[in-house]
């Protein structure tokens, strides 16, 4: 199967055109992969190049439309009526790229887009509708599924989803714990018995978007529950949630997959997966194998990639990054366009182009697609003439 979108007809034989590879990730708040891509597809065309679409992401929202449309015809949707990250039932996707493999993108189901902006709830909201997912895909005979974990607004290390799958977390009575990094605070037993027996001929790969552990300086209650409303005394009491509910796996005979990278992600949704058998891969390696990356790189001569912000958080797990290090093996040159260009990172690109100043009279965030389409025929031109792209006008 094909899964490269091409935006110029193959050249006639005996005739070498110059192919660029445009493998953005979303633009946050901006414009999706796919958008994103197409823009710099038009502006690899106005500098007379071939263009090659490969929309990638890393795990994290929109993760689910990247891969569906990556298989194309094969692929469909289902949706379904589950849990919402405050209790409340939503309409989430389910996506399958062929009979027996699924897609499961928890920010369907419990992410920070399901909230009212004005009611984050970061001790209570739970992951228990992604489990529900992940169990209706099982239910249909998904023998692969998926999992792109980022963008949640829960802090309750999967307890949720694990009670979903047929899992019991129960408090010191007995009786099952309530929802979110608060009800983990009465956690005082788990039983995983049920969820291995749901997950027995299925292989699940967790998509992470971030390589942090589930405890800590770096961990989900400290690093994250913040973004997700919690103030001082809620990122304590979820570390010390987090930590009990750590312990109490260990205590029930289950492998401490507490230190893994990736454990940390969706609020310890990673931890909580893993306690279940799944992987923990990063989000953007299997994202960009699922897509075909490697078979449009095989045709480029450059590969332009980007998301809204290159920083020091880039070469942890981002899309850009893993677009970058499969360029450089086969010694392609990279460009990185982005929104805002905080490092510019020349040990993975050979140059980062900020739509923040290519053209000071435009909007980064109103004129993406035009700055986009600008900035790529820069770096197109940039390659082709030997030198660095520049984003001078």
């Amino acid at each position: 199967m094909d899964t490269m979108q091409r935006s110029a007809p193959t050249p006639s034989a005996g005739t070498r055109r110059f192919v660029a590879v445009c493998a953005p990730n979303a633009f946050k708040g901006t414009v999706s992969a796919a958008a994103a891509a197409a823009a710099m597809a038009r502006g690899v065309r106005d500098a007379g190049a071939d263009a090659i679409e490969i929309p990638v992401a890393d795990g994290g929202d929109g993760t689910l439309d990247v891969l569906l449309a990556a298989r194309g015809s094969e692929s469909r949707v289902t949706r379904h009526r589950v849990t919402g990250p405050t209790g409340n039932p939503v309409i989430a996707r389910l996506g399958w790229l062929g009979r027996h493999e699924a897609v499961v993108e928890l920010a369907e189901a419990s992410g920070l887009r399901r909230l009212d902006s004005n009611a984050p709830d970061p001790m209570h909201a739970t992951s228990r509708g992604t489990g529900e997912l992940i169990r209706i895909a099982v239910d249909s005979g998904a023998r692969k599924i998926v999992v792109g974990v980022g963008g949640s607004a829960c802090t309750d290390g999967g307890a949720g989803l694990l009670q979903a799958l047929g899992g019991y977390v129960t408090d010191a009575r007995g009786e099952e714990i309530g929802p979110g990094g608060a009800g983990l605070e009465d956690a005082n037993a788990i039983d995983l018995s049920g969820v291995l027996r749901t997950l027995s001929h299925t292989t699940v790969e967790v998509a992470c978007d971030i390589r942090s552990p589930l405890l800590g300086r770096n961990g989900p209650a400290r690093m994250f529950a913040p973004q997700k409303g919690a103030d001082a005394g809620d990122v304590v009491r979820l570390e010390r949630a987090l930590a009990r509910f750590a312990r109490l796996a260990a205590g029930s005979g289950c492998d401490d997959v507490s230190t893994l990278p990736g454990a940390g992600a969706a609020g310890g949704c990673g931890f909580g997966l893993a306690l279940a058998g799944a992987r923990l891969l990063p989000g953007a390696h299997i994202v960009c194998d699922l897509v075909g990356l490697d078979a449009a790189l095989h045709e480029a001569a450059v590969a332009i990639t980007g998301e809204g912000r290159l920083d020091s958080q880039t070469p942890t797990g981002k899309a850009p990054a893993e677009v970058a290090g499969r360029a450089q093996k086969l010694g392609i040159p990279c460009v990185a366009i982005a929104g805002a260009v905080l490092d510019p990172l020349p040990q993975l690109f050979s140059a980062a182009l900020a739509l923040d100043g290519f053209d000071p009279s435009l909007d980064p965030m109103r004129h993406a697609r035009a700055l986009l389409r600008r900035a790529a025929r820069r770096a197109v031109e940039g390659v082709r003439a030997g030198g660095r792209a520049s984003a001078e006008p």
